[in-house]
């Protein structure tokens, strides 16, 4: 049986295609829509990403992830009248351009868990799934426990009560763009102090069990005007560490050592370490595309509750041809930087060594370098790539986490005078652990890279400029060239 897995209409539109003829599901394909449009987290698919997903057809099945009849209860009770009774909103109507047929509806929470635990390596040994986001139908936290093919769920918490709408809420107060710039607010963290985390939880948050005293779907207004930016954002980086750590207790009451984290507020890679390092799981599992465009693979196993053949997230747009070792070194040493753009995208909004900005991170001027390329704020930190088996020799990653391939947690960097570029206010880096069974191409530049110039990492950053998507073909490669001054290889 081969379905076909879709998210619309809500952040960032993404497909899937896997086929369980063999028993366990292979994934064949998933991509997002941006990558296809390029416009950034476009809630909509085209044509261009249909035709790709319609290449691994034809389809038994075409399954939603999420119930959008329930979903406009919910908005009804929030006073989305408009949104809640126009009949564009629904996804059956935006699926009939592409005369696609939707057989089936899963519920968000459960696309969510079922993406985390069924790629997951607990297969034979079960978990217990935390999911926390912005909002689903109504749900935006819930735990279960997930038993081999079986996911129960054991508690809820519902719409407006949300960490998500929280944390998005004081991500518009700080001027940036709510349900795409968190990322943004929790870099600007590092740069304050928490000085008005009391004055958040006074004003907006009962901390245990979590609640909120008011709906923030809409947003903060003005509140405390006169406030710097840095501190509002160090502030609720903080409040939401707490609030998170204690959901995590409540999880690990449900007896299992091991936990798959989903939902978008698993993105929070700062919050992550924290969480880690308090000891109450032995093996973290967080699939690198834990937000709703994730959900477009949750979904399909979500309905067919069967495990995954989860190898590596390389899953996208394929451009052909090896991976470019030589030259791309060539390119390092005589200029510090390269982009390269090289077999299948990366499924998840982190570039993974097939589409990324590559650069030698030992210079103290790199940093301002590829900032000013990719022209973002001049505070945003990059990630440093390093070889799995030479990670623990610079960083010190958090308690339960022997790797971290996805850059999911942020770790202490104990050569950070060596390495600048990588580096953050904090002293902390958001680390890319490289193994050759996930990415033979990229594990092959880093041991070359680490022979010639003794250095053991690369700068590793998304091939794109800031509120563009990432390159996904040659043709975007060649352009991103064009404009911008940066070979990109592949």
């Amino acid at each position: 049986m081969r379905i076909l897995g879709i998210n619309c209409m809500n952040h960032d539109a993404a497909m899937a295609v896997v086929d369980y003829s063999s028993g366990i599901g292979e994934i064949l394909w998933a991509a997002h829509s941006e990558r296809y449009s390029k416009i950034k987290n476009d809630h909509y698919l085209n044509q261009k990403i249909v035709d790709e997903a319609k290449t691994f057809g034809p389809f038994d099945k075409v399954v939603y992830y999420e119930r959008p009849l329930l979903k406009k209860t919910r908005q009804l009770y929030a006073g989305q009248w408009a949104t809640a009774l126009s009949y564009t909103e629904m996804p059956q109507w935006h699926l009939d351009h592409f005369n696609i047929k939707i057989d089936e509806y899963v519920k968000h929470h459960d696309s969510h868990a079922a993406a985390g635990y069924f790629t997951s390596p607990f297969k034979d040994t079960g978990a217990t799934i935390l999911t926390v986001d912005a909002i689903g139908e109504w749900e935006t936290v819930s735990i279960s426990t997930a038993d081999k093919v079986w996911i129960e769920r054991k508690e809820t918490l519902n719409y407006p009560h949300s960490i998500g709408i929280l944390y998005s809420a004081f991500t518009h107060r700080c001027g940036l763009k709510p349900a795409e710039e968190e990322y943004i607010l929790m870099g600007m963290a590092a740069y304050g102090t928490p000085k008005y985390k009391q004055k958040i939880y006074d004003d907006f948050v009962h901390q245990t069990p979590f609640k909120l005293k008011k709906n923030l779907h809409r947003g903060l207004s003005d509140w405390e005007p006169n406030a710097d930016v840095m501190d509002i954002a160090a502030s609720i980086q903080a409040v939401t560490e707490e609030c998170l750590a204690e959901l995590w207790h409540r999880a690990s009451k449900y007896g299992s050592r091991n936990l798959v984290y989903a939902g978008g507020v698993a993105l929070n890679c700062a919050a992550n370490r924290v969480l880690a390092n308090m000891g109450l799981f032995d093996n973290i599992w967080i699939i690198p595309n834990p937000g709703d465009a994730g959900s477009s693979l949750g979904c399909i196993a979500a309905h067919h509750r069967r495990h995954l053949k989860w190898e590596h997230p390389f899953l996208g747009h394929n451009i052909d041809g090896e991976y470019p070792v030589d030259a791309l070194i060539k390119e390092l040493k005589e200029n510090k930087m390269v982009g390269v753009a090289s077999g299948r995208a990366e499924f998840g909004p982190r570039a993974l060594g097939n589409r990324s900005l590559l650069a030698d991170p030992r210079g103290e001027d790199i940093k301002d370098l590829v900032n000013s390329i990719k022209k973002r704020q001049k505070f945003r930190p990059f990630a440093p790539a390093i070889l799995e088996e030479d990670v623990n020799e610079y960083f010190t990653l958090p308690t339960a986490v022997q790797n971290t391939p996805y850059m999911q947690f942020t770790a202490a960097c104990t050569h950070g005078k060596d390495f600048p570029a990588i580096i953050h206010h904090d002293h902390t880096s958001r680390v890319q652990t490289v193994r050759k069974t996930d990415n033979p191409g990229f594990h092959a530049l880093l041991t070359e890279w680490k022979r010639q110039t003794g250095c053991p990492i690369l700068l590793n950053t998304s091939l794109n400029i800031k509120g563009q998507p990432i390159v996904n073909d040659r043709e975007d490669g060649k352009a991103f060239t064009n404009k911008y001054g940066v070979k990109v290889l592949g």
